[in-house]
Order: C-alpha cells, then structure tokens, then sequence
C-alpha cells in the first residue's frame, strides 16, 4: 500500500512518504505544496492525508485536483483542517473550512462543482485538536477539561454537523478541526 503524509513538518508518519517544503522538517521529500505538478506520477497512492496544510495554501482548489491526480482510482483522501469557526486563530491560514466542502467534489452538486470528483465517506468536528500538542502547552488541569469538554462537544456536535456548523458551534468557542474522508471513485 502506497501511503503519502502531504506537509509533514517535525511529525512525519511511520509507514508513509512524507512531504514539506520547510527544509528542516523531517521529510523524505522535499517540495512546495503550492507548485505543480508535485513530484509523483498520476495514480500512485492508495491513502494521501494532509494535516492542517491545505489552509495554508494559497489555492485549495488546485491542491484538490493534484491530489486526485496522484490518488489511485477508490484510494482514500484524509484531510484535517481548520473549521471556520476557528480557522482564523492562526496567522498564516488562508482559509477556514466547514461541512459543506465535500459538495464541491460532487458531480450531481449544482451549486458550484469543481470538476474534480471525489466521492464523501465521512465528516467529523473535532472540538479538542491536536491533543500531543495541547498536551505541551497546557497545564494538566486545563489539558483535562478541555479532553473531557472535547469528549462531550464532539459526540454532540457530530449528531448533526450542519446544524453544529450554523449554530452550536458558536454556543461552544467553535470547533477547531474538521475532519474529511474522501475517495477518488473507481471509474475515474
């Protein structure tokens, strides 16, 4: 199985090729996210995730298409990002995203289809992000309630993510990670 971690930073994953741009990560590839094509031939990996990267970039739409490029026809997309709630908490993010990004990928979508097929497995808000690093920034206190009120948050917020989206997140601080599972279908 072919896997890719696309803007890995200081976290690369075992069992993955990993890719930044920043020449101190600790990448197995070195290359710009936002220059294509990247540096692999058309449908290559089976499973490519991207962790808090794609807001980053300064065109998504694009990143979208290279990675369905380099994507095998049914291999799997895992992209965490930023919800808009909370997206723009951090200085460099170009965008924030919420449930509605995968309809962009969907052919019969009327509103605005990218021409770039994807088909949606799953969604999720993830109230609590990033935990190993919270876990060094906050006393053991505050990383514990903010695990236990993640808990609570995310099972509630995941009952129905649009209604979460338009309205509790605001009741909430905001969510600061959705989660997207996309596949490239098969007959693409």
């Amino acid at each position: 199985m072919q896997r890719l971690n696309l803007g890995c930073g200081q976290y690369p994953k075992a069992g993955f090729l990993n890719v930044d741009v920043d020449p101190l990560a600790k990448a197995d590839v070195f290359h710009d996210l936002s220059s294509f094509p990247y540096p692999f031939e058309d449908a290559r990996f089976d499973l490519v995730e991207m962790d808090h990267v794609l807001e980053h970039l300064p065109s998504p739409r694009d990143a979208m298409r290279e990675i369905w490029r380099i994507l095998k026809p049914g291999g799997t997309l895992r992209l965490r990002v930023p919800h808009f709630s909370r997206g723009f908490s951090h200085y460099d993010h170009k965008c924030g995203f919420d449930v509605t990004f995968p309809l962009y990928f969907d052919p019969t979508f009327p509103g605005g289809y990218t021409g770039i097929p994807f088909e949606h497995v799953q969604t999720r808000l993830v109230w609590f992000a990033q935990p190993w690093l919270k876990r060094q920034v906050l006393g053991n206190f505050a990383f514990n309630v903010g695990k236990m009120l993640g808990m609570v948050f995310d099972a509630l917020g995941n009952i129905a993510p649009l209604a979460t989206s338009r309205l509790f997140c605001f009741w909430v601080g905001g969510y600061e990670e959705i989660t997207f599972e996309l596949r490239r279908p098969m007959n693409t």
